[in-house]
């Protein structure tokens, strides 16, 4: 693994050169060729899942805008070019740290229709009707992506020119994005579910397979982008778009109406914060699960010498294993939207509560996930996804995390304004103790009801050391992985010691409580490790593919920035 890592870091390192040396080009002839994994002693930058997102997000930060300016305009730029996750038609969160030390939390997630019930994906017997709640219109919650960024411009911006943030993701659906092989592959697989759940054509089926290099071109999105730039929030969820989503509920017999999308409203939220070894962790509150659960995990860890383990060590490997058994475990039964369920976030925050939760962890030994159930804290005095990492000149952080929930969402393309939506209502607890699409699962705090948000697991985390700087700023997609995925990469750096490039990269594990498996990475750990953890009674499966798609930004000391994308696909980080 680790001369794979050092090939990819030569490889970086001369696509940054090459890149650097080129002469400006548009943003819309940026393909494959432009993908980079690493920046160093960068002054300001980003990284995103497409070099086209992220260049658009660099030439804002270049003109002058802050890391909320090019948070929004690459937001938008992946509603275009990212089709498989990046949207305007889901939700995410938001952690901003500004350069003053101040923080918020912007809570965009999707929620449910009016019309939504707690048991619409159960049939007569109250058994889950497979897949109702993953494939097609039913399946697809209010958005909230544009109603996010509007907020965050509002409140943030420095350029104040909102035209100007959304023009280049109308260029880039009405020029054109040239397909990355990845991507060519990935409409390909989806072809049969396109046909399967649209009532009307769509511009991601044709005769004959996509290819690597060939242009997607997007003019109904470049009108609703039109519609958005020289509207707002009213050219979304009003007018002839809010129309065309409503029209295509009525075709699909999906429940979206005309008043979800005109009531719906971002909400500012206080951001979760803890402490890990003398750091400052701030990530998102509910109704993200990701921000209560990755301090619980820090929490659990905090009294073990882990760095001394060794990186995948079984001593290490086992410790995290065992906190993410008891962690995920109180995720499935007190986690959900603090709005309308009373989550006792102060309780689950509790280090003294953390660690009580390890009292019964034996070094030698894993636990079964059987013997683990939810522990009491202190009651309240509350896979397709897609992050990006920023951070501005004027040492202000942005991480963003946003979604449809699997690849391409419900499916569903809006008629006439050619952008997918989302499947977010599988986040919900169709039935206590039934497993979602990603295996998690959840009970009353998570039920469905009208207006409720699904709860998430989306992590956009924010680091500041012990000097009270801006030191770390991370997230990832990845489902029930995002939050094991960002535990990891923080552990990396604090704990093991790598710079950003190597916490990225390094090979990752996951376990979540149920199924009692812990997951990893083809070509991960060796055949010691493995056997070392089963002997200790860990149920251990190699996953067919990757876990996560990490973007990591670290502060170094002299205040410069070093950038990393992660290589699993065509993440790409960009700096000046």
């Amino acid at each position: 693994m680790q001369k794979v890592i050092k090939l990819i870091t030569a490889l970086a390192a001369i696509s940054i050169i090459l890149f650097a040396c080129k002469t400006q080009v548009s943003i819309t002839d940026i393909s494959e060729k432009d993908v980079q994994k690493h920046v160093t002693q960068a002054k300001a930058g980003l990284a995103s899942a497409h070099p086209a997102a992220t260049a658009v997000g660099l030439e804002i930060l270049k003109a002058g805008g802050n890391a909320v300016d090019a948070a929004i305009a690459t937001q938008f730029a992946l509603a275009v070019v990212y089709p498989v996750a990046g949207n305007i038609g889901g939700g995410g969160f938001m952690v901003i740290r500004n350069a003053d030390g101040s923080t918020a939390a912007l809570d965009f997630r999707e929620m449910a229709p009016a019309s939504a019930d707690r048991d619409m994906y159960l049939d007569k017997n109250g058994d889950v009707i497979p897949r109702l709640s993953i494939d097609g219109h039913l399946a697809s919650g209010v958005p909230g992506s544009v109603a996010g960024m509007r907020a965050a411009y509002e409140k943030y911006s420095k350029l104040k020119d909102w035209k100007k943030l959304i023009q280049p993701s109308i260029d880039l659906a009405r020029d054109g994005v040239i397909l990355t092989e990845r991507e060519a592959r990935n409409l390909n697989n989806a072809e049969e579910k396109f046909e399967q759940f649209n009532t009307r054509p769509t511009r991601f089926e044709k005769e004959g397979d996509w290819q690597a290099g060939e242009r997607l071109i997007q003019p109904e999105l470049a009108a609703v982008m039109t519609a958005i730039r020289d509207e707002g929030n009213a050219g979304f969820y009003e007018g002839w778009v809010a129309d065309s989503i409503v029209a295509e509920m009525h075709r699909g017999g999906g429940i979206i109406s005309h008043e979800d999308l005109k009531s719906y409203k971002a909400q500012w939220r206080t951001p979760i914060s803890g402490e890990y070894k003398g750091n400052k962790i701030i990530s998102m509150p509910p109704p993200s699960s990701g921000g209560i659960a990755l301090i619980q995990l820090l929490n659990s860890i905090e009294d073990y010498d882990i760095g001394s383990y060794g990186v995948h060590s079984p001593e290490a490997i086992h410790l995290m294993v065992e906190a993410e058994r008891r962690v995920y475990a109180d995720r499935a039964t007190h986690l959900g939207d603090s709005d309308y369920y009373e989550v006792p976030i102060s309780g689950l925050l509790d280090e003294s509560y953390n660690l009580s939760r390890m009292q019964n962890f034996d070094p030698e030994m894993a636990s079964k996930s059987s013997d683990i159930a939810a522990g009491t804290p202190m009651p309240k005095e509350s896979e397709q996804t897609t992050h990006f990492s920023i951070v501005d000149e004027y040492g202000n952080a942005v991480s963003v995390t946003t979604t449809i929930n699997t690849g391409y969402g419900s499916k569903v393309v809006v008629g006439g304004a050619g952008f997918f939506l989302n499947n977010e209502m599988d986040d919900f607890s169709a039935k206590p103790g039934v497993p979602n699409f990603f295996g998690l699962v959840g009970n009353e705090a998570n039920s469905i009801q009208a207006g409720k948000r699904m709860l998430s697991s989306m992590t956009p985390s924010i680091v500041v050391g012990s000097d009270g700087q801006l030191k770390m700023v991370v997230g990832t997609p990845g489902g029930s992985t995002i939050i094991t995925s960002v535990f990891q990469t923080i552990v990396n750096v604090l704990d093991f010691g790598m710079n950003a490039y190597d916490a990225t990269q390094t090979c990752r594990f996951h376990h979540q409580w149920l199924p009692d498996l812990v997951f990893y990475e083809p070509d991960c750990l060796g055949a010691e490790a493995l056997s070392t953890l089963s002997a200790m009674g860990h149920k251990m499966e190699q996953r067919s593919g990757t876990i996560g798609k990490v973007e990591t930004i670290l502060v170094n000391k002299d205040g410069s920035i070093e950038i990393a994308a992660d290589h699993r696909a065509d993440d790409t980080a960009m700096g000046y």
